[in-house]
């Protein structure tokens, strides 16, 4: 499984999230690199999954429904990301304890998506599949995950 394209989409995402300087732009290339890190997403499913016509054409909908689902979390990941690069160095306990609370938030309302989608595969997808989709979000997931914390300094 080749994740490295979608770890290096998604690393280069994040590092001008911590740049101290702000760019106007920077939500737009956030963006374009999200989608990009999306569009290799679906590469590497299609590639391991080996679908048929008939379970791509059930699978794909429920796939597609899911990651439009997941953007906003998305969106506001980088965002109190983007918030945190901005006040590391004059945060505030007031501010580290609402960005905790908006992590926590964000990490269970994917599980809670994860787990809604999941469900829904499991009824287009024979079992095998359907636990392969689930073993490669979660693998997508960690590697993501431990490469964006992996970049963000700890709060002082």
């Amino acid at each position: 499984m080749r994740l490295a394209p979608l770890v290096l989409a998604l690393a280069i995402s994040v590092l001008p999230s911590l740049s101290l300087a702000q760019d106007p732009g920077l939500a737009t290339d956030e963006q374009i690199l999200l989608k990009q890190v999306n569009t290799d997403k679906k590469a590497l499913y299609a590639e391991n999954l080996g679908l048929t016509e008939d379970e791509s054409a059930k699978f794909w909908p429920v796939y597609d429904e899911y990651e439009r689902a997941v953007k906003p979390l998305q969106d506001r990941l980088l965002a109190n990301v983007n918030n945190f690069a901005e006040k590391y160095d004059t945060l505030t306990d007031a501010d580290a304890a609402a960005m905790l609370k908006e992590k926590m938030a964000i990490e269970k309302e994917r599980e809670a998506l994860k787990q809604k989608y999941t469900d829904k595969i499991t009824k287009v997808l024979p079992p095998k599949k359907a636990l392969r989709y689930a073993q490669l979000e979660t693998r997508i997931q960690l590697l993501l995950g431990r490469d964006l914390y992996g970049l963000i300094p700890l709060a002082r």
